[in-house]
């Protein structure tokens, strides 16, 4: 076995370490800002895994689109938004981790199953993915999947814009909802004349 392959083995099993236990820290961990960190470092890692089997287009897309702007918009809403609430128990909730489980044990044998049944060639590493796969991307995602590549950019400034509106909910004169002004409440605990003179 060559220095390059025993090189490339390493960093793939290093690669694989921090994409399960990152993958696992983002759906174990209670701070969802935690997780939204470890989301972006699970996604380096599989632009790493793109690196190994020489697709670099495909890892700098990945960290373009996913690390670059999925995943600091999903920071930024986290960021924005900052809602401090009460954590009070939930009804049904361990019949929810039972479905959860059995759904993940369920997709995982699933992929057992794949990986192990499948025989699974060795690249050649002499063999790089030139222009010509980049040419075949860009025909596919600007024709066949043009139209879920747009759904999605405007999903994701649908979040933006909704986690811009649940943040400035507090700081608004009227809420939105009731039409009433936002901080009645604390006016009225002040009995202060003045400060709700200028409400009125």
């Amino acid at each position: 076995m060559s220095i390059a392959v025993t090189t490339q083995l390493i960093c793939f099993g290093i690669l694989s370490l921090i994409i399960i236990v990152g993958a696992l820290g983002v759906v174990l961990l209670e701070s969802i800002v935690y997780s939204a960190f470890l989301l972006g470092g699970v996604f380096m890692s599989v632009a790493g895994l793109y690196l190994l089997l020489n697709a670099s287009f495909v890892a700098a897309a990945q960290v373009l689109v996913y690390v670059g702007a999925v995943n600091v918009l999903i920071i930024f809403a986290i960021m924005l938004v900052n809602k401090k609430e009460s954590l009070k128990p939930k009804e049904y909730l361990n019949s929810r981790k039972l479905i959860s489980t059995f759904i993940c044990i369920t997709l995982l044998s699933l992929l057992v199953r794949v990986d192990l049944s499948k025989a699974w060639d060795i690249a050649n590493p002499n063999f790089a993915i030139g222009e010509e796969s980049t040419v075949r991307i860009g025909e596919h995602l600007f024709s066949d999947y043009l139209l879920p590549f747009e759904v999605a950019s405007v999903l994701l400034l649908m979040a933006m814009i909704g986690a811009i509106v649940l943040a400035r909910r507090d700081v608004m004169s009227e809420d939105i909802s009731t039409g009433l002004p936002a901080n009645q409440e604390l006016i009225e605990k002040s009995n202060d004349p003045i400060l709700a003179k200028k409400v009125n």
